[in-house]
């Protein structure tokens, strides 16, 4: 089960693991490690479906407002001790 990039292709993307002594249990770890660490999950959660570019707006805004929200009660909270 190895996952290698093809030798005369340089262009192609993609993650790969080799099997070393047949541990197979090993190359799965190490793939998993490489697919969370790349966040192939996370872009290929957000690509499931189609999100209109004001819906991604208003949710980077969203996201915006609850890190400022989550700094000021930091601040309020270092305040009181």
């Amino acid at each position: 089960m190895a996952w290698k990039k093809k030798q005369g292709d340089s262009n192609s993307k993609g993650l790969y693991v080799e099997v070393k002594n047949n541990n197979i249990e090993f190359a799965l770890k190490q793939l998993k490690q490489k697919v969370k660490e790349s966040n192939l999950m996370v872009e290929l959660r957000k690509k499931s479906h189609y999100e209109k570019p004001s819906a991604k707006r208003r949710h980077i805004k969203n996201l915006a407002k609850l890190r400022t929200q989550y700094k000021k009660m930091e601040e309020n909270y270092r305040s009181l001790y």
